[in-house]
């Protein structure tokens, strides 16, 4: 009881701090406005007549099946980036001269754009979710590789002595001591691949004509329609904006909550 008590409180805490990211989303659309005024409709439409446009697309069932294609091929590559960044991250970590080979590689994987990647894979593997898949994680693993690798290596060696002289095996030191080191480099890693994995599907949907909102956008182009493109812009980064506040920060929440005790009381994200 105590435990759900706390879990509970953790997430009033949390939904109270949501009042700060509303600030600065009030913050975005005043300056949006000034935007619209300044340059009028058919550059830059007002955030009103955007939402209305948006609340019409939320009206019709189809809309609801293309984002939900939409995030689930990016949730698809998300999870496939994290789990092989975060492996291979994590056996680089323990390992200087696999690191160092690694490298290099990351460089070069980092300095290709994304765009590249999905012109490759759509060689290879045609106009599937398979292009989305790939191109999410060649272009989002290494952002996890490098955090994993470097939260790792840059690990409390002496709590890890203790812990063995205290008897704990290595699976033991692994998830009482390196993972949860691990995590404070992980997390905000992982926010930016959830970034990544979103824009990169939207992208390679708009290239490669496999529907989803990438295929809306490129309807709104062809057609002149900038209200639309930017009410299916603004439908999937609240897509985004729910996947992240509702699965990756209670997540963290729950692995980083020795936190909560050196913060002071009020809003802290």
């Amino acid at each position: 009881m105590q435990s759900l008590l706390g879990r509970l409180g953790r997430c009033g805490l949390f939904l109270w701090s949501g009042w700060a990211g509303l600030t600065a989303l009030c913050l975005l659309a005043a300056l949006w406005q000034l935007g619209h005024e300044a340059y009028g409709d058919f550059i830059l439409p007002s955030p009103a007549v955007t939402l209305a446009t948006v609340a019409d697309l939320l009206s019709r069932p189809d809309t609801w099946e293309l984002t939900r294609l939409t995030v689930g091929r990016a949730l698809k590559g998300f999870v496939f980036a994290a789990l092989a960044g975060g492996i291979t991250g994590l056996v680089a970590g323990y390992s200087p001269a696999a690191l160092r080979l690694a490298r290099p590689l990351i460089t070069v994987l980092l300095g290709v754009p994304p765009i590249a990647w999905i012109v490759l894979a759509m060689i290879w593997f045609g106009a599937s979710d398979g292009t989305v898949a790939f191109t999410i994680l060649v272009a989002a693993s290494p952002l996890v590789f490098v955090s994993v690798a470097e939260g790792i290596m840059s690990r409390d060696r002496g709590l890890d002595a203790m812990a063995r002289a205290f008897g704990a095996g290595a699976f033991k030191r692994l998830t009482s001591l390196s993972l949860r080191h691990v995590a404070a480099h992980l997390f905000p890693a992982l926010v930016l691949t959830l970034g990544t994995a979103f824009k990169v599907a939207v992208m390679a949907e708009l290239l490669a004509n496999v529907g989803g909102i990438g295929g809306e956008l490129a309807r709104s182009r062809a057609n002149l329609d900038v209200a639309g493109a930017l009410a299916w812009i603004l439908i999937s980064v609240a897509a985004l904006i729910a996947v992240e506040y509702g699965i990756v920060h209670p997540v963290r929440a729950e692995f980083e909550r020795w936190r909560a005790v050196t913060e002071p009381w009020g809003v802290k994200r």
